[in-house]
């Protein structure tokens, strides 16, 4: 069994973002995850769209706000996708066109910012480093730069990770997050800045 997903309200603060929505996978030990529709074999885009959808059902509007992007996280990716199309090409088997598509990760990215309305930019990233805090961490650090540069205003991140051996079961987090509230400065009549 795999160590939890971690909390993203620290490190999303410490990028200066507010958490709007956010949940976790698995929520409970039985927990498990449907198949997704045009994608085969493998539990990583499933499980990036049932954190994604997840997270968005939490949120506090129905509709997404205007320019909501989505950064995609893993330092593994599908692991997988990727053995069963390198031992085809291996064998010297044909790969299914499927796993070729699926193999992009942008492809579930994509699926999820089309299924839920999401207008902003689709970044996938893989960090260095490979735990679940360093990736939420990069991932939230680029969210901010997105909503910084005026490219987003809200930022949904996946940080999701397929089980590796001994155990180890897939886990993700998806953080709906925004800029955090500046506060304003005003001028006091008698010229002190104060902050609201």
């Amino acid at each position: 069994m795999s160590a939890p997903a971690p909390d993203p309200s620290g490190p999303a603060a410490a990028q200066g973002l507010v958490v709007l929505a956010a949940a976790r996978w698995p929520e409970r030990p039985q927990d498990s995850v449907a198949p997704l529709p045009g994608f085969i074999l493998s539990s990583f885009q499933p499980l990036v769209a049932e954190v994604a959808g997840r997270c968005l059902r939490g949120r506090p509007s129905v509709e997404p706000a205007p320019r909501t992007g989505l950064l995609l996280a893993s330092a593994r990716g599908d692991t997988v996708t990727r053995a069963v199309v390198a031992a085809a090409l291996a064998e010297g088997r044909p790969v299914p066109p499927l796993l070729f598509y699926q193999s992009n990760p942008n492809a579930v990215a994509g699926h999820v910012a089309a299924r839920w309305g999401l207008d902003g930019p689709v970044v996938c990233t893989a960090p260095l480093g490979g735990t679940p805090e360093s990736v939420l961490a990069d991932a939230l650090g680029c969210a901010a730069l997105l909503i910084e540069d005026g490219d987003a205003r809200q930022v949904l991140v996946v940080a999701a990770e397929q089980g590796g051996g001994a155990g180890e079961s897939d886990h993700a987090v998806a953080v709906l997050v925004a800029a955090a509230a500046v506060p304003r400065r005003l001028v006091t009549s008698e010229g002190r800045d104060q902050r609201s």
